[in-house]
């Protein structure tokens, strides 16, 4: 029996993996779309965007650089103006997926006890500031269905971002439990990972005021994620929760809970080519890097070529300025506090749970640099809805 119930859990799972088929890219990231608009030269000339984003201005295909050598003074400083990566958005952008992907602590305060485990399928459901400029950009959006050309902006991104995952806890006695979990974002290419360990510390009672007093626990998790090379997002997430199981009949048991858990998320992007359409080599017409005996020639203070050994790529009639737009943004380091409730019904093995999430304070407040409490400066709050089907053996 038991065996065969642990076999459907992890059927359901790879049934829902298999949802993935086919509709893995609307949500994937798009960094490369999060550039700054175009500002102007010295002389007040207004740039064009760098990379042809504006289809009003564009002188060529979308994601192709566009120099602005025909701009007075666009070539201020020896070199025209490169694309200038959006930090701003991309923070937003990673506090919402953070938001996402962080640990659920879904659990009562008491654990499956010496020798127990829990086998279950958990399905979360989070709210994003989905008619956000970072969303649309940000995101890849759907392919033209005729052409199957890819989409230059997510114009219908959902209000809610699903993440379904396999858990497995494991008691092992004196109120200690570990758990593994391994999920998925439909939609998306992205998988997560990541383990949990908590302590319930009033566990075991059963009789006298101990076992009067709810079950108290403190624990801490942390989730990474996998299947993008546009960036790499870990949370940690410390948790304390208060529960109380309360038996119906002979074989059913109601277990209610309330908690606090405060995340910390650590978000670095990869290194991001602004203007995929141009290929910096080519535009350059790549002849190798300045090191000896291959110079590369520049004018000094009076006008005259001089031979440079510097490393830098050297351009047989071509441009080096496209090499500029390959950036990485700037790290991401943000705080949040959630406070979350949820209700848990076992029959037997057979468990059934759900709990809510949601910011105790707004994104901002919850930072302790001043620079992301600007960066983060009316951000809606969000919440999650989890959902979690399992048994206890």
């Amino acid at each position: 029996m038991r065996a065969r119930l642990a076999l459907a859990l992890a059927f359901g799972l790879v049934t829902l993996l298999g949802s993935r088929v086919g509709a893995a890219e609307p949500m994937d990231p798009a960094l490369e779309r999060l550039v700054k608009p175009p500002g102007e030269t010295s002389s007040g000339q207004q740039l064009r965007p760098c990379n042809n984003s504006d289809p009003a201005q564009a002188t060529g295909p979308y994601g192709t650089y566009d120099e602005n050598a025909d701009v007075p003074g666009s070539f201020e400083g020896g070199r025209f103006p490169a694309c200038v990566p959006d930090n701003q958005a991309f923070k937003r952008l990673m506090s919402q997926y953070a938001f996402a992907f962080a640990p659920t602590a879904m659990h009562s305060a008491r654990t499956t006890g010496f020798g127990g485990f829990h086998l279950s399928i958990e399905a979360n459901y989070t709210t994003i500031s989905s008619d956000a400029d970072y969303w649309k950009k940000g995101t890849q959006g759907t392919r033209d269905a005729i052409t199957n050309e890819a989409s230059t902006l997510n114009t219908s991104p959902p209000s809610l971002l699903q993440l379904y995952s396999l858990k497995f806890r494991k008691g092992f006695g004196f109120g200690l439990e570990v758990t593994g979990s391994v999920g998925f974002m439909p939609q998306t290419s992205i998988v997560s990972g990541g383990a949990d360990v908590r302590l319930s510390l009033l566990e075991g009672f059963r009789k006298g005021i101990g076992g009067v007093l709810p079950d108290v626990a403190a624990g801490a998790g942390v989730r990474t994620i996998t299947g993008t090379p546009q960036f790499q997002l870990t949370v940690l997430g410390v948790d304390g929760q208060i529960s109380k199981p309360f038996a119906i009949a002979d074989s059913s048991q109601l277990t209610p809970w309330v908690g606090y858990q405060y995340l910390v998320a650590y978000a670095d992007s990869g290194l991001i080519d602004l203007t995929p359409g141009t290929d910096a080599i080519g535009y350059c017409n790549y002849a190798g890097n300045a090191v000896p005996p291959n110079a590369k020639q520049v004018p000094d203070s009076n006008n005259n070529l001089t031979d440079v050994y510097d490393g830098s790529p050297v351009c047989a009639g071509g441009q080096p300025y496209d090499f500029n737009n390959n950036v990485v943004f700037d790290p991401v380091r943000l705080q949040r506090h959630r406070l979350l409730a949820g209700l848990n019904y076992r029959y037997e093995m057979v468990m059934l749970g759900g709990q809510f999430l949601i910011d105790a304070v707004p994104p901002a407040d919850a930072q302790n640099d001043d620079a992301d409490k600007k960066a983060l400066k009316d951000e809606a709050r969000q919440w999650t809805m989890s959902f979690e089907l399992g048994a206890m053996f």
